[in-house]
């Protein structure tokens, strides 16, 4: 079997951006290459069109084009005509694509289309309850409609993307996304810096940091020790218009928590992993999320996460046995959650080992990988 992946991003130097889609992509990518699948990546809006070769994976890069009108017309049919050609050459049995900007509207593909929820714009704007413009919704519900089967991270992505499109449930699989663990051992467990607070994401107002800002001020008044860390890049704010949500952040910090602040901007993936070795608590109090790579990847390295209690996050921790889930609204007890995990080793320990046999249940991506080849030889034999 022969599969390909259409993406806008993917870890790689060659690749202009990577986020948490792009880190799910390529752990089922070279889990496929590893159970002889072949697997061809095609990456769009890159600076030029060059083929790589990465851990097996046959990476495409597409580059970005303009055209003096109807550039998202003409520049998905480029897209389309390259990914026909080397899916006749190579015999692609399926492709699949994101959900993300409705990237397949408009295409005739040779191969069967299958689409992951990594999240809408519809669907992000469902759970922000904001209005999406009309344009983007067609979009999206064009290249849905076109598709002959969908995969959804959580149960809860699946059932809110199936609302909002109308889509038949019975073509929505829910597969959960998966981690090499072999990438994510922690064995200096002891080896964390007490009172060290670690959110990873990008600093924008969906995943929560606003509220997360108010949190870490009521912890600070009670562990004034305690170090916040921030990885990620700053974006601008859909609702005020300001260009960094970091500096609405920095207006909310308290003068004693904003001495405690460490911003570290975006970090190499390497050192994001040890960045998570190194904190006593992990926190990712998002509003929007498909499932939250980094919670999973936090978990993995048997770190206590106070997470949100939204949906999705319900499929990722069992509150007070592997983690905790707290809504971001109820600061006071976001921030007593946090609290309680700083002042207690033994806590810590037991919700850390709790939560890395969680993952080694749900998220191994060796495991589902085999859940998605089975899926999609079902979709080639109907």
């Amino acid at each position: 079997m022969k599969i390909g992946f259409i993406t806008s991003e993917y870890p790689h130097p060659k690749v202009k951006h990577a986020a948490g889609i792009a880190t799910s992509i390529k752990n089922l990518a070279i889990a496929l290459v590893k159970k002889d699948i072949e697997v061809t990546v095609f990456v769009y809006h890159q600076n030029e069109n060059k083929i790589i070769d990465d851990e097996g994976v046959e990476i495409h890069l597409i580059k970005k084009k303009t055209y003096k009108l109807f550039t998202w017309y003409y520049y998905r049919k480029y897209i389309q005509n390259y990914v026909n050609k080397i899916v006749v050459k190579k015999g692609i049995d399926i492709l699949e694509a994101p959900d993300w900007t409705g990237i397949t509207a408009f295409m005739n593909l040779k191969a069967l289309l299958v689409i992951r929820f990594h999240g809408s714009d519809a669907y992000f704007c469902r759970l922000e309850n904001r209005k999406q413009k009309f344009k983007n919704f067609m979009f999206e519900k064009i290249a849905l409609k076109r598709a002959s089967a969908f995969i959804a991270p959580t149960t809860y992505a699946g059932i809110e993307t199936k609302k909002i499109f109308s889509l038949d449930e019975n073509k929505i699989k829910t597969i959960h996304y998966g981690l090499q663990l072999e990438n994510f051992e922690n064995n200096a467990l002891k080896g964390y810096e007490r009172d060290t607070i670690l959110y990873i994401g990008t600093i924008i107002r969906k995943k929560g940091v606003l509220e997360l800002a108010e949190i870490f001020n009521k912890v600070v008044k009670q562990n004034p020790k305690t170090k916040l860390i921030l990885i990620g890049n700053d974006a601008s704010d859909i609702k005020t218009g300001e260009k960094s949500t970091y500096k609405l952040m920095a207006q909310i910090f308290s003068e004693e928590a904003k001495k405690q602040v460490h911003y570290l901007g975006k970090i190499p993936y390497s050192e994001v992993k040890e960045q998570i070795k190194k904190a006593h608590v992990c926190t990712y109090p998002s509003f929007a999320e498909t499932l939250g790579m980094v919670t999973i990847e936090s978990m993995a390295m048997q770190k206590p996460v106070v997470n949100t209690s939204i949906g999705w996050a319900q499929e990722l921790i069992d509150d007070g046995i592997n983690g905790y889930l707290v809504h971001p609204s109820k600061t006071e007890i976001y921030a007593k959650r946090l609290l309680e995990l700083l002042s207690d080793e033994n806590l810590c320990n037991q919700i850390g080992k709790a939560a890395r046999k969680k993952v080694e249940t749900l998220f191994d991506i060796d495991k589902n990988a085999d859940i998605n080849i089975k899926y999609y030889k079902s979709i080639l034999s109907k």
